[in-house]
Order: C-alpha cells, then sequence, then structure tokens
C-alpha cells in the first residue's frame, strides 16, 4: 500500500496508525461497519461523505486488510464490505475514542448514543490500560522506549 511504504521507516506505531485510520471517514467507516453496516450506499446515506472520498477511503482499508470484500450475503450481485480480523482489533480504538468524547465533549445531561452489552443490556465499563498487577496506569506512569 503506498501510505505504509511512505511510513516504512516510521517506528512509532501511533503515527503509522494515524496514517491509515486517522482522518475522520476512515474512523466512521470502521464505527460503521462495527455498527453493522456493510454495503457502498450504506456507508454514503450514514457519513453524508462524497463518493469519491469514501471510495478512496474504502479502497484504503481494503488494501490495508481492515476490510474485505466479499459477495453480498443476501445473495444480490452487490459487494459488501466486511471487517477482517485485524480490522476487529480496532474496536478497542473505537470504544476508546467513545469514551473519551462521553467524558469531554458533552454537556451534563445532554443526551448521546450509548455502546451496551448485549448480554446484560448495561452500558460497558470504562476502558483503561492497566500495569501488569492490574491497576491503572496514569500516561505520567508510562514512558516510550525510542528506537536506537
Amino acid at each position: 500500500m503506498a501510505n505504509s511504504i511512505l511510513l516504512k521507516d516510521e517506528p512509532c506505531p501511533v503515527a503509522r496508525c494515524v496514517n491509515l485510520i486517522g482522518d475522520r471517514w476512515s474512523l466512521l467507516i470502521v464505527r460503521d461497519a462495527f455498527d453493522g453496516m456493510r454495503r457502498f450506499g450504506d456507508f454514503q446515506r450514514s457519513l453524508g461523505v462524497a463518493r469519491n472520498i469514501l471510495s478512496d477511503r474504502l479502497k484504503k482499508l481494503v488494501d490495508a486488510g481492515v476490510l474485505e470484500m466479499q459477495d453480498a450475503s443476501d445473495g444480490t450481485a452487490y459487494q459488501e464490505y466486511v471487517l477482517t480480523a485485524k480490522g476487529e482489533s480496532l474496536f478497542p480504538v473505537i470504544v476508546a475514542l467513545r469514551q473519551w468524547g462521553e467524558h469531554n465533549l458533552f454537556e451534563s445531561g445532554e443526551h448521546y448514543s450509548l455502546l451496551i452489552d448485549k448480554n446484560t443490556g448495561q452500558q460497558i465499563p470504562f476502558m483503561a490500560p492497566v500495569a501488569a498487577d492490574g491497576e491503572v496506569l496514569k500516561a505520567s506512569d508510562t514512558q516510550v522506549q525510542k528506537v536506537k
């Protein structure tokens, strides 16, 4: 993939990730895929994005192995975009962004969509990085070990 080649020598995982999914449309496509969307037209209606931009982002996500194209599950001639295992592993990223938004971008009492556990019907608990002993880590408890 061309974008991967551009960052081939980039040792920072965050920079590589942002290069792939760091724009608004790519993240929202992945969010919508988690919500069950599969077809180009459904993504376009949900996002209100121009066809050329949506096509570009879907191609980028397919080329990176985040989504794959499959024959439509209903037997029609359409193609569907389905999350791969690599795409499914983005779930904690989407949850972290959602939870940050819930805590920082809504006024007290303002309503927003909820992510619930299908088995319990309860909102999922706040997700936080933890140390090997199970204690929640703050940014000040960590450091990046740079490549030499």
